[in-house]
């Protein structure tokens, strides 16, 4: 029996957070990714009742759902209809709980040879902040955790 999925398997990383709005907000500056606009389908849920107006908000002038926002590669499709990623995405989503331990899965950022420092001071700018500094004889990095504190990687 053939275990493998028919196809590629669809998926985006869904991030826990306080603060949804403000973590895409981040995240969206620090890959150069665009939070999606889920305005229309937001806007056709509260005229039908399917939507309570509380469940709903305002980001940047437009109506955004309360509890989760994504945001996605620029160049990656997305349904117009709803304004959903169908490509690269990450979705922060709305919980109670603030982060208490060490993430178990965190993203590894790439900006290129020889911009490892200044993409550390201008991840700082945004609100990140350095962990620490590792240098080891597979390679060097930098742990940098975001405004929430999850941890990720500048290499």
């Amino acid at each position: 029996m053939d275990t493998r999925p028919a196809g590629p398997v669809h998926f985006k990383l869904v991030v826990d957070s306080g603060d949804p709005h403000a973590q895409a907000d981040f995240w969206a500056a620090a890959l150069g990714y665009e939070a999606e606009d889920n305005s229309a389908l937001v806007r056709r849920l509260l005229q039908l009742g399917a939507l309570p107006a509380e469940a709903a908000v305002d980001h940047h002038g437009r109506p955004a759902f309360r509890d989760l926002i994504a945001v996605r590669h620029p160049d990656d499709p997305y349904d117009a209809d709803s304004g959903t990623g169908l490509g690269r995405r990450l979705l922060f989503q709305r919980v109670p709980e603030a982060k208490t331990g060490k993430n178990r899965l965190h993203l590894d950022l790439h900006p290129g040879d020889g911009r490892r420092d200044g993409e550390v001071e201008r991840l700082e700018g945004l609100g990140a902040s350095v962990l620490r500094r590792v240098k080891e004889p597979a390679g060097e990095w930098v742990v940098m955790a975001d405004p929430e504190g999850n941890e990720f990687c500048v290499h």
